[in-house]
């Protein structure tokens, strides 16, 4: 009889090579421009600078409803 092992067991690999490196950096704001909203209440992080006023007035329009 054949015993079931864990897959942690079967593959001795870290977690590092098995996980793409863009799921490893889920999260991360490098190379992300931080945006001050609400008087410095709310902080977001976007990927395109030139978006930034856009995205200031979209939130602003917002908070008025």
């Amino acid at each position: 009889m054949k015993k079931n092992r864990p897959l942690s067991a079967q593959k001795q690999k870290t977690v590092q090579t098995i996980t793409p490196q863009i799921a490893a950096s889920c999260g991360s704001v490098r190379g992300k421009h931080a945006v001050i909203l609400d008087g410095g209440k709310t902080t977001i992080f976007i990927s395109d600078k030139s978006r930034e006023a856009e995205i200031i007035e979209r939130y602003n329009q917002r908070r008025k409803k």
